[in-house]
């Protein structure tokens, strides 16, 4: 059973299965479900309407999941919106912010103080670093890494595959580095790398490796004159 804090509040409906841990001060939506062996610390905030410590499904097309039983993890501070979804295996820092809509699969780590944003999508296998920003229905594919202090514009598209489907090949997102940003609907292709602090205009369409310190814009992106 999972033992509850008085100080904790939870709503109309709530779902709270056994070997959950809710720390102290945690507020619970109406009509939530925390899944079994998801652990929530202290002054945490989920809306209504959540799925929390989703178990990942695969059939014969898709990977296998590594570590299936490791728990979900929320740290102290954080705040969740309503109708958000976030699968076992991953880990939420400190004083995150997730938005309403916002989906977040297995094995993913987000730095403290990052913000998710409204319907934003985070799949398997990504690193999200501290002080992030990742806007309103941005796709950030699986395997990516983001490092700290990177802003992710509305609507910003990555992919990982590079053939399609087609043939075999090693999965690998984007790799975006240290405070670069990227602008509304820009589309970042498999396996590229962004340099630190570089800026990538909106609508741009990232096809190579981008250095550091510059400004890109344009199909394909290239370097801008400022």
């Amino acid at each position: 059973m999972t033992n509850m804090p008085k100080s904790a509040q939870v709503g109309s409906h709530a779902v709270i299965e056994k070997d959950v841990h809710i720390g102290e001060n945690v507020v619970i939506g109406h009509h939530t479900v925390i899944l079994q062996g998801t652990k929530i610390e202290d002054n945490v905030t989920i809306g209504c309407n959540c799925v929390l410590g989703i178990k990942p499904g695969v059939n014969q097309r898709m990977r296998k999941i590594s570590s299936p039983d490791v728990p979900l993890v929320i740290q102290a501070g954080t705040r969740i919106g309503h109708l958000v979804s976030i699968y076992s295996g991953t880990e939420i820092g400190k004083n995150v912010f997730i938005g309403d809509h916002a989906s977040i699969r297995e094995n993913v780590s987000i730095g403290e103080d990052s913000v998710i944003g409204r319907a934003a999508i985070v799949e398997l296998n990504t690193m999200i670093g501290k002080s992030c920003t990742i806007q309103t229905q941005a796709y950030v594919t699986g395997d990516t890494i983001l490092e700290d202090d990177v802003f992710i514009g509305p609507c910003v598209s990555m992919s990982n595959d590079k053939y399609m489907g087609a043939k075999d090949y090693d999965l690998k997102g984007p790799q975006i580095k240290m405070g670069a940003k990227i602008g509304n609907n820009a589309s970042l292709l498999p396996g590229i790398s962004i340099g630190s602090n570089t800026i990538v205009g909106a609508g741009s369409v990232v096809t190579k490796h981008i250095e550091a310190n510059i400004v890109v814009a344009g199909v394909p992106a290239k370097k801008m004159n400022t």
